[in-house]
């Protein structure tokens, strides 16, 4: 397996990577939802606000992971994960936590501070994530389901207290995915 950067040009493979997976998994209507999502992403990969990684296995693209940016006032880097897919065929054999886990050594190495997720406890719990309170850093929009935030600190140190929420990419701010 190969894990790279993915820029803009690796729009439609992600698209449709997402769109599969999702609609395996939660089926027709998520698929496209998250498809849609995934493709908005990835067409506006700046490497920056927007990072995507992506995991190959004989040039296929068989992993994804996106990490956005919260903007706070306070000058700390906050990075949000998500969403990831692994291809049907590839789930169970450990790509995904290799993905998560090649993505957070990336954010170490970019000097970021903290990345949250807000997804399944038990699945996040094994890359390193731990229950997140919104007292110590909001969601962007208001959580439907306030046990799926979750964090951790990249830098070693506690995750600091922010009071103030956050603004994420335009792409997530939509009560949808929250």
């Amino acid at each position: 397996m190969i894990h790279r950067i993915l820029d803009k040009s690796k729009q439609k493979e992600v698209e449709e990577l997402f769109t599969s997976v999702f609609t395996s998994s939660e089926g027709k209507k998520e698929g496209k939802l998250i498809g849609k999502l995934s493709s908005q992403l990835a067409s506006n990969i700046d490497n920056n606000e927007i990072i995507c990684f992506g995991v190959y296995e004989n040039e296929t693209l068989i992993g994804s992971i996106f990490f956005t940016r919260l903007q706070f006032s306070t000058p700390i880097q906050v990075y949000m994960l998500a969403p990831v897919a692994v291809s049907v065929k590839h789930q169970g054999k450990g790509v995904g936590q290799a993905l998560i886990n090649h993505g957070i050594t990336e954010l170490k190495k970019r000097s970021a501070n903290v990345a949250v997720t807000y997804g399944d406890p038990t699945f996040y719990s094994k890359a390193g994530f731990q229950a997140l309170s919104e007292n110590v850093i909001q969601a962007p929009l208001k959580l439907s389901m306030p046990f799926g935030w979750l964090g951790q600190s990249l830098t070693g140190e506690p995750i600091p207290a922010i009071d103030e929420r956050p603004v994420c990419v335009k792409e997530f701010n939509d009560p949808i995915y929250w």
